[in-house]
């Protein structure tokens, strides 16, 4: 919606979005480390990606099969991850093996992974996630090179369905123990009835939430998922608006004016000069970016300036 707006404000011939890509893996199995199902494929998979996001059925419904023949949302989740442990282990495994001589012969670079992946060795074997092992920033660093499965941050996709049984509205002794394990693990998660989504797809803005209003689901599970996504990786959009386009670029969360104009361009980093901005909300109440200087709400901002979601950027470089 801010798009649009600043899009209308600038009379914009396209408006271009952020992008955040999920990849649809196909489900996983029971033994999926030791080769299982697509095993080792599906695995690999996983490493490309910047995040994991599992799905988890919490509706009954005996039309819709599932694949352990039970609906157990907590039983799913320990499966996966208990596969993503294991297939962790061995890579942990095999990397400290590799480092023994090193570490013999004094090299202290290989004595510091060899302390930091001992540390996630231990998280492992008691059947945790490597991203709850507690380890300094450097050793995070260290830990990071050797590409972990389940050091990537885990978000849980609460999957409903619209007419079945769903075990949140029935305080189901399932969705009890499903909710103490998000308490005691500080896991995140959102709901989404997978289905309407898919029914709305194809369908406008308007028409989506007069079908919403008559399935009685008010806001949008993808909406929510994108933005969970976005804080879990610690993303945030910038706009830059004009009559050729307006945009969202998307950045880390903490970022200076130079690092996050690399995102239109990596030159802008080393030929960064300075940047006009203007919040969204500011612009909006300004009505025009000549109103917005007029008021003094348009400012200028050096190389030192971090950069807020909703910053409108115009950058001036060599």
């Amino acid at each position: 919606h801010r798009l649009e707006t600043l899009s209308k404000i600038s009379n914009s011939t396209k408006i271009i979005p952020a992008v955040v890509e999920f990849v649809d893996i196909a489900g996983l199995v029971r033994g999926a480390s030791a080769g299982e199902g697509l095993g080792n494929k599906f695995l690999a998979n996983i490493r490309e990606t910047d995040m994991i996001a599992e799905v988890v059925r919490i509706f009954e419904d005996s039309d819709v099969h599932h694949v352990s023949g039970a609906i157990d949302p907590l039983d799913d989740i320990e499966v996966i991850n208990l596969e993503l442990i294991m297939a962790d282990s061995e890579t942990v495994s095999k990397r400290l093996a590799n480092l023994e001589r090193d570490v013999k012969r004094g090299d202290k670079d290989a004595e510091k992974e060899k302390g930091a992946l001992t540390k996630v060795m231990q998280v492992l074997e008691s059947g945790r996630l490597a991203n709850e092992a507690e380890l300094t920033e450097e050793e995070v660093k260290v830990v990071q090179s050797v590409h972990l499965l389940t050091m990537k941050p885990f978000l849980y996709v609460l999957n409903k369905k619209t007419g079945a049984i769903n075990m949140d509205e029935q305080n189901d002794e399932r969705w009890q123990r499903l909710m103490d394990f998000m308490e005691k693990t500080g896991s995140h998660y959102v709901m989404v009835d997978a289905g309407i989504e898919h029914d709305l797809k194809d369908l406008g803005e308007d028409e989506k939430l007069e079908f919403r209003r008559e399935y009685g689901t008010v806001g949008s599970g993808i909406d929510g998922l994108i933005s969970a996504s976005y804080k879990k990786l610690g993303l945030m959009s910038y706009f830059t608006t004009g009559e050729i386009e307006t945009r969202a670029w998307t950045v880390q969360n903490g970022s200076t004016a130079p690092v996050a104009g690399m995102a239109i361009h990596t030159d802008f980093k080393d030929k960064f000069i300075r940047a006009q901005v203007v919040s969204f909300e500011d612009l909006v109440n300004a009505g025009s970016i000549a109103k917005a200087r007029e008021t003094g709400k348009l400012r200028t901002e050096g190389k030192e300036y971090i950069v807020q979601d909703g910053d409108v950027i115009e950058f001036l470089h060599s």
